[in-house]
């Protein structure tokens, strides 16, 4: 890992996912969390405050131990139980179906294997259990899909792998995920930034 992806990233993604425009998408996607959770992608713990009392606990993975060193400041005023792994959504290292929710705040789009890790998240869920998910991804608007294949080999090398154009929907369903409710549209900035995809899919 290099000094920027190990010193500097972790406080760039920390600024960026600060943003005030996207609380209303944290407290909608985390109002039905409940039971055991599983964040996947914690980063420095943004979502903690959003948490409902029906989730019980929380194990917050991320392969970045200084976003993690963050979150643990966060957790500190938590209500609910937090425990942090380091470590990869791609090798969860949880017992199958011993999740109640595994939740993904722009996550899928910097996971080097967003497949194999969608498809550990729906080996760690219950049989009942639920994906809840907000991502940005492929728009479809082909002159924005031009633009979001233009940056994205950019933009990989400074947003820490993070993909402008990944077709989220359809990287949940090809995981085996059955997609009960989706929404999707234009938050506020650039469009190739900011085609978001929120909802919820059972395995």
């Amino acid at each position: 890992m290099g000094f920027y992806q190990e010193y500097i990233l972790p406080h760039v993604i920390n600024l960026a996912m600060r943003n005030r425009d996207l609380v209303p998408y944290r407290e909608r996607a985390l109002s039905s969390a409940e039971g055991r959770v599983l964040e996947i992608g914690i980063g420095s713990g943004l979502n903690l405050p959003f948490y409902p009392p029906q989730a019980r606990e929380i194990l917050g993975l991320d392969p970045s131990p200084r976003l993690i060193a963050m979150a643990q400041e966060k957790a500190a005023g938590s209500s609910v139980p937090v425990t942090f792994i380091e470590g990869s959504a791609e090798a969860i290292p949880l017992d199958a179906h011993s999740i109640d929710t595994v939740v993904t705040t722009w996550t899928l789009c910097s996971i080097p294997g967003a497949t194999n890790a969608l498809e550990e998240m729906r080996r760690v869920l219950r049989p009942a259990g639920q994906l809840l998910f907000v991502e940005h991804g492929l728009s479809p608007d082909m002159s924005v899909r031009r633009w979001q294949n233009r940056l994205t080999p950019i933009w990989k090398r400074i947003g820490g792998g993070c993909h402008l154009n990944r077709p989220i929907r359809t990287l949940i369903e090809g995981a085996g995920f059955h997609i009960d409710q989706v929404e999707t549209g234009y938050a506020k900035g650039p469009k190739p930034m900011t085609f978001m995809y929120e909802g919820r899919a059972r395995p």
